[in-house]
């Protein structure tokens, strides 16, 4: 490949937007032809539709190279990589950059934006393009990356012939698999409810079938209410003994995750390694004040420490100011992150410190935003959950497939179960190992 301009097919998704405009322009401005496939705005987008625009740009010759921006350049990199003759490479600094050309003659290159900023990413870019593999091992090595001597996988399912037996087989181990797994998934039926079913979409083609048990209904109390806890301990003075503790009562009642300060995320991962039980931490935890460029690098650094899930603070200060559009990128930003990580979203809005219609708004913004959850409080300001808050945050945000969290202030099974009778499906408490055997004794009274 010649290294005077070049033919560059350009994408992102919204995290990726600014720096895709700000690096077209640098291009462009070097003597590069520049193709733009979006996206076109900030608006909340999928990345692999864009990721995969750009590696079929160089697939089919259209294009020298690619280059595709999100918020961490992973899941876009994984995307690229499943068409063929592409050779895409995350690159994060110069050095990888240099590397994934000169040994790997990558020809799509994928940027976090939540990782670099726009100088960097200049670099990175300018490198890569300047970087050719001409060395003959690596040559070499780059060639069997196209060896045909693989299995046969997802691209080859449609020349295989399934009999009878064949799917009745792939069935019965689904509906196995099925009985080990644990509630929590999406409501709906599964592979266990219709296996007939299940057999007609193979015949007709599916090459995977999902199967979970259906999740309790928003109003049902649970057989087993630990798993609708968050075992929590935020308290500024908490000490280690005191965590190690909190990890060990969770591992005995099998909560459903313990929340805890950032500082001790990467002690309670490890403390819960093995067991079902989550760590969960909170972010501009307990005033929500702090910019989204800056909750989100709380939330990547949190993720990589070991957390699961991120109970994240809104800005209720925009919110109550009627700046909507800040408070859809604060919790944007972080739920961007959370995804990339494969974490869930939590988003406190303070409901004690607002009115009824801040709390729809909030909870219409953390759904547009797609967040996994709402949640009502801290547990630091003037107030804790209620049922009507509850009741009208779940209001809000079931018809998205969100839940909702309370929290603050509940402090007994009777709390607890006012809670999920308005809609809760999580509960976070301190005083989880009380309201747990609360409503051991109920179940036995009743």
């Amino acid at each position: 490949m010649s290294t005077g301009p070049k033919r560059i097919v350009l994408g992102a998704d919204h995290g990726g937007f600014e720096l895709k405009g700000i690096l077209a322009a640098h291009l462009q401005s070097a003597g590069h032809q520049v193709e733009d496939v979006g996206t076109l705005s900030h608006e909340v987008v999928d990345y692999p539709v864009f990721a995969r625009a750009v590696a079929d740009a160089v697939s089919r010759g259209s294009a020298d190279v690619g280059i595709m921006i999100d918020s961490a350049g992973i899941g876009s990199c994984m995307v690229a990589n499943k068409v063929p003759d592409v050779r895409a490479a995350l690159a994060y600094d110069l050095s990888s950059a240099r590397n994934s050309r000169e040994h790997n003659d990558a020809n799509v290159l994928t940027l976090g934006a939540g990782l670099i900023g726009a100088g960097l990413a200049k670099q990175i870019v300018d490198v890569w393009l300047a970087t050719e593999c001409t060395e003959p091992r690596h040559l070499q090595r780059v060639a069997m990356f196209a060896d045909s001597g693989r299995p046969p996988g997802p691209r080859d399912i449609d020349s295989l012939e399934w009999s009878d037996q064949d799917i009745d087989r792939v069935v019965t181990r689904l509906q196995q698999i099925l009985s080990s797994v644990p509630n929590g998934g999406p409501a709906g039926p599964g592979v266990g409810d219709d296996p007939e079913a299940a057999r007609e979409f193979v015949r007709l083609g599916a090459t995977g079938l999902t199967s979970v048990s259906p999740a309790a209904r928003p109003g049902d109390i649970p057989g087993d209410l630990a798993r609708y806890i968050d075992h929590t301990l935020l308290k500024p003075a908490a000490t280690e003994e005191q965590i190690r503790n909190l990890c060990a009562e969770a591992r005995e009642y099998n909560f459903r995750s313990v929340c805890v300060n950032p500082t001790w995320v990467r002690l309670a991962a490890e403390l819960l390694r093995g067991c079902d039980v989550l760590t969960c931490t909170v972010v501009g935890f307990p005033l929500g004040a702090n910019e989204p460029e800056i909750k989100a690098m709380e939330a990547r650094r949190a993720i990589r420490n070991g957390a699961r899930e991120i109970d994240m603070v809104i800005n209720i200060g925009a919110l109550k100011s009627g700046n909507d559009a800040l408070v859809l990128r604060d919790i944007r930003t972080v739920v961007e992150d959370c995804v990339d990580g494969n974490a869930v979203c939590k988003v406190i809005l303070e409901t004690a410190l607002l009115t009824d219609d801040e709390k729809r708004r909030a909870s219409e913004l953390a759904r547009t935003a797609r967040a996994h959850f709402v949640k009502t409080s801290t547990g630091f300001s003037t107030g804790g959950a209620t049922v009507s808050d509850v009741a009208l945050m779940a209001e809000v945000v079931r018809g998205a497939g969100m839940e909702v969290k309370a929290s603050g202030g509940i402090s007994s099974y009777s709390d607890a179960k006012a809670m999920i009778e308005a809609g809760a499906t999580r509960l976070g408490a301190s005083a989880s190992i009380g309201i747990v055997q609360e409503a051991k004794l109920t179940s036995v009274s009743a």
